[in-house]
């Protein structure tokens, strides 16, 4: 679903707008002004749609703030001239208010659809079978993840990656490392919750003989064993702190000591870490150390929970079932249209990990060519979240349904509204500019929507 910000000063056109796009699917976000736009931080938007004339700076202002995400600017008829100035400074295009609703949305959808076409491509990620596949999901935010990959994997940094279990931190890493310089050098994956902390730093660090009970041998670390390539952590916060200043010796010095030796080697690892658990948070109770974590977060990754990628999960359930398929040799399987349905819908709690063992459930318990909802064994999808109440808000009375005109306000419907509200204390001319058109359109409008022109105060007391 694309993101779209409304940047204009006239409150009810904004919220016509909004209502406007709302009704065709899009997610729409509100601004007065530049100031407030920029809070907004408009990159994080698919389309930024602004008024050409705001107070304080206009519209144009955004077009070199908010790149790469495409402006549309909204202009007056009487104001062709700075719609054509806006196009040389890189405005998408322009739509003219008054404006058409089926022009504005063939419009918007049309730049969308010539910005979807530039966004970025999933990287390949090696699988077991050591085929490299793209990674799946084309959703916003997803976007902004291979983005940042395709960025970070050359700078030959430390990256954190942080996101819900399940989500997919290890095909991040892995993606990291192939697109790195690193990409012929090992990938060395280690899961720092599986691994006993009594045990923990001989694996990574390695020891000597003799260093304790049972060592009979000495054995290379896992960051050793990683120099020249690539050290994946995941789960992180699980590191004992005793670990964790072995681990940021690594960081800052390039410099390892197995346990029970004197001697201190030099090795050469990018290191990824990941977590689900808030790092920063961890170490001001002290269960992590504040400058690992500084020494970690010098580029950050953000994965998105699988219930935040609408437009994703049905990708993503397509290509794990014919993976299932294969593995219970039950080729030409296929989900029914109510299971899909219920994946759509499904919260995902467990998120990618969850959705993986569902299919894998249905493709065993499937009677048939096609997999019902029973065989994928969810509890009961949650009704959907209810309209949050203003503070100042009385919740509607049980059995009695919540009405909101407001919601349902077309642009015919503002400009008659605004038309009645201010036509008793302002001139034909001043109405007109207000609304962005010539006397002559006030006119013909008026005369379409059967609004009567009050009489004036003098006239009156002739």
């Amino acid at each position: 679903m694309s993101r779209i910000l409304i940047v204009e000063d006239e409150a009810i056109i904004r919220s016509a707008l909004r209502r406007l796009l709302e009704r065709h699917d899009y997610r729409v976000e509100e601004a007065g002004a530049v100031d407030e736009a920029m809070a907004r931080d408009p990159q994080r938007f698919d389309l930024v749609i602004s008024d050409l004339r705001l107070p304080g700076e206009p519209g144009t202002a955004l077009i070199q703030r908010a790149a790469p995400v495409p402006v549309l600017i909204m202009t007056s008829y009487a104001s062709m001239r700075s719609a054509v100035e806006a196009l040389k400074q890189g405005a998408v295009d322009y739509v003219a208010k008054p404006f058409d609703h089926d022009e504005l949305l063939e419009t918007v959808a049309r730049v969308l659809h010539q910005q979807a076409s530039r966004r970025a491509e999933p990287p390949d990620v090696a699988e077991p079978d050591g085929q490299a596949r793209p990674m799946i999901g084309h959703c916003e935010a997803m976007q902004r993840v291979y983005a940042r990959i395709r960025k970070t994997a050359p700078a030959d940094v430390t990256v954190l990656i942080q996101g819900e279990s399940g989500t997919g931190k290890e095909l991040v890493a892995r993606a990291l490392h192939q697109q790195s310089r690193r990409a012929q050098a090992p990938l060395i994956c280690v899961n720092c919750a599986a691994i006993p902390e009594t045990l923990i730093e001989s694996e990574l660090f390695g020891h000597e003989k003799g260093a304790f009970t049972g060592a009979s041998a000495a054995r290379t670390g896992l960051v050793e064993a990683a120099d020249g390539g690539t050290l994946f952590l995941d789960e992180i916060g699980e590191l004992p702190l005793d670990a964790q200043a072995r681990l940021l010796r690594v960081l800052q010095e390039g410099e390892i000591r197995r346990i029970g030796s004197v001697e201190t080697r030099h090795v050469d690892v990018r290191l990824i870490a990941a977590t689900h658990r808030d790092l920063q948070a961890l170490s001001k109770t002290g269960e992590f150390r504040l400058d690992l974590y500084y020494r970690l977060n010098v580029m950050q990754i953000d994965l998105p929970p699988l219930r935040e990628r609408d437009e994703d999960v049905l990708l993503i359930a397509d290509a794990l079932l014919e993976k299932a398929c294969r593995r219970h040799d039950r080729e030409g399987l296929r989900l029914s249209r109510a299971a899909r349905d219920e994946i759509r819908h499904y919260p995902w709690p467990g998120n990618v990990r969850e959705l993986e063992n569902a299919l894998e459930r249905g493709v065993i318990l499937a009677e048939g060519h096609l997999i019902h909802p029973d065989d994928l064994g969810l509890s009961e999808a949650p009704l959907p979240p209810r309209r949050p109440t203003a503070p100042d808000e009385e919740p509607a009375p049980a059995g009695e349904a919540t009405t909101a005109p407001d919601d349902d306000l077309s642009l015919e419907d503002y400009f008659q509204h605004f038309v009645l509200e201010h036509q008793d204390h302002m001139s034909e001319t001043e109405l007109a500019q207000k609304l962005g058109i010539s006397r002559k359109s006030l006119w013909e409008r008026r005369q379409r929507l059967g609004i009567p022109r009050k009489r004036s105060l003098r006239r009156k007391a002739e």
